[in-house]
């Protein structure tokens, strides 16, 4: 007899073992089933992914499609960890992270020469210096302050402003709505209020570039006129979304994480060269963006299972990347280890197109922060973090800091 896993209220998403470790409830699933079946609040069936190998498996095939608007379960936009919803969801244009090949490939393929590693090299110097004058800033400040505010949202804030040839000045406006977009609990209607406020600002932005194109990747995209204003508008949205939520994310929370292991801060502050391997220790340890949807195009074999054809399958990367099949000791951060083949990028077609941009941002945000800030702590309790539990991008709302 299957044993299926009601979720009466959702996925239970919320990290209850630690501000910084699995839901409890993956982790078991994982031990004992990481293949699972359970059931949607609606009564629908579908499945749960929580083995490193067996999510490596769903997102490297592509008959678990990416379309949001195949299944029985959909989900309004494509936001990890979205509550799922019973009407179709239409494909939005140019939002290539929910379409599968040939429309994937066709878009995917105008930015890989934007995002290639030699391109990211050379902005290496470039992100040094602006994660450099925010810590001068921060320096000048009377702690304690608010790390969110003055580090780790603005730095990448500003570099995906730049890359784009978004207008830095309206930053507090789109940054505004996106947080309003990545909110787990928000009412339907409100979303699409705000899809249509940031989709509507960048519209009119593309437009412009089509008309007099500048040195941005938004005007070189504009270039191309089998690119309709709409995909142009998606594309943006998606970039824009996708090059500041996760990485301010990721430094916000990895800071945290630092100070909550001194042992491994200090280790870093004293040998300098293992910051690159710490982030990506930080990548696979954190996981900010957690759960994934996919939908079997067909019946498929799956860590032992049959996925019927039209289930909707979901992922958690976070409990693939604490997988001790992978990773011995995958609960402790070791700022050591060889975390390479973590899935924190995801994997597959649609791996990360940015993950070398947000590599670099990561490196300078931590390292910067080790040597300007020796004596960097806590300025509140631990236990009084505020963190983004009510978010689809886990992390920290604020950091307070001092030194």
């Amino acid at each position: 007899m299957t044993q299926t896993v009601p979720i009466p209220n959702g996925l239970p998403t919320d990290r209850d073992a630690g501000p910084f470790d699995p839901p409890s409830a993956f982790t078991r699933l994982r031990e004992s089933r990481p293949v699972c079946p359970l059931v949607f609040p609606d009564g629908h069936e579908g499945w749960l992914v929580t083995g490193y190998d067996e999510v490596r498996q769903v997102l490297a095939d592509t008959r678990f499609s990416s379309r949001l608007d195949l299944g029985v379960i959909h989900v309004p936009y494509p936001t990890p960890g979205m509550p799922p919803q019973t009407e179709p969801s239409p494909q939005m244009p140019g939002v290539f992270i929910s379409m599968d090949p040939p429309d994937h490939t066709r878009l995917r393929r105008r930015l890989t020469g934007a995002f290639t590693v030699k391109r990211m090299k050379q902005l290496e110097e470039h992100i040094n210096e602006i994660a450099e004058r925010h810590l001068d800033a921060m320096a000048r400040l009377t702690p304690p302050v608010d790390l969110v505010r003055e580090f780790a949202l603005p730095v990448p804030s500003l570099v995906i402003c730049e890359l784009l040839g978004v207008p830095y000045e309206d930053r507090a406006t789109f940054q505004h709505n996106a947080a309003r977009f990545m909110v787990k609990d928000i009412e339907l209607e409100e979303k699409i209020a705000v899809v249509g406020a940031l989709t509507g600002y960048l519209a009119e932005l593309v437009t412009r570039k089509r008309a007099e194109p500048g040195e941005d990747i938004l005007s070189d995209l504009a270039r191309q006129d089998d690119l309709s204003i709409e995909e142009l508008t998606g594309i943006a949205f998606l970039l824009l979304l996708a090059g500041h939520e996760t990485t301010a994310n990721m430094l916000g929370l990895g800071t945290f994480a630092l100070l909550e292991h001194p042992e491994q801060m200090a280790e870093l502050r004293a040998d300098p060269d293992l910051v690159p391997g710490a982030v990506e220790e930080l990548l696979r340890y954190l996981s900010v963006a957690d759960v994934f949807y996919r939908y079997a195009t067909e019946d498929l074999e799956l860590g032992g299972e049959t996925i019927p054809k039209g289930s909707t399958v979901v992922v958690s990367l976070l409990s693939a990347n604490r997988d001790p099949r992978r990773f011995d000791e995958p609960d402790a951060l070791d700022v050591h280890r060889n975390a390479r083949g973590h899935m924190s990028f995801g994997h597959g077609i649609h791996q990360c197109l940015g993950q070398q941009l947000a590599r670099l941002e990561m490196r300078a945000g931590f390292g910067g922060l080790l040597r300007r800030f020796p004596d960097l702590r806590l300025a509140i309790p631990a236990n009084e973090v505020k963190l983004r539990t009510d978010m689809n991008i886990y992390g920290v709302h604020e950091l307070p800091v001092t030194w």
